[in-house]
């Protein structure tokens, strides 16, 4: 009896496609789920002088919900004074990380275009951006921002319309 080896393969293809299918590799509603739950990382760029308090303001970020805080201390001088959130940050954590930003950063007078970062990502005091991007920020516009009745989507609409460049960004230094 002569058996045809198209016939093994098929069952031994649709087992191996089944197995990768219940190990959520192809994006499945459960993969989806875990993502939009997770909390996402928040960096913080401090002042040196904040160094000796470091345990206790990673602790500060715990307790207001922002639990996956990576800290990190300039050797000198002060970080800019800068906040940028992923698109799909919630507005609670938003709020929770500009309120941070004021009190560890001297405020905040500038913000990022969400479309720099993942996400669920937030950044407080970045130096890895330059001036072509940073969209300044006035203190009733940053207001409005912290207000508790926004929506997740109330805010990053409002946060949107905040990034949009006003005026062209001015070419500090030489220009070849």
């Amino acid at each position: 009896m002569k058996t045809n080896s198209r016939t093994g393969v098929l069952p031994l293809l649709l087992g191996y496609v089944l197995c990768l299918m219940g190990l959520g590799w192809f994006g499945d509603a459960r993969a989806a789920e875990t993502d939009a739950a997770r909390p996402g990382r928040v960096e913080v760029v401090l002042a040196a002088e904040y160094r000796k308090d470091g345990e206790a303001i990673k602790q500060d970020f715990v307790e207001a919900g922002l639990a996956n805080v990576h800290l990190q201390f300039m050797k000198q001088g002060q970080p800019p004074p800068n906040i940028g959130v992923g698109r799909e940050v919630t507005a609670e954590r938003a709020r929770t990380a500009i309120r941070l930003a004021k009190k560890y950063n001297r405020g905040v007078t500038i913000l990022l275009p969400t479309h720099l970062f993942p996400p669920h990502y937030v950044t407080i005091a970045s130096s890895s951006f330059d001036d072509t991007v940073e969209c300044a920020i006035q203190e009733d516009e940053l207001r409005q921002l912290e207000d508790p009745a926004l929506t997740t989507e109330q805010f990053h609409d409002l946060y949107r319309q905040f990034t949009v460049m006003r005026v062209p960004a001015s070419k500090k230094g030489r220009v070849f």
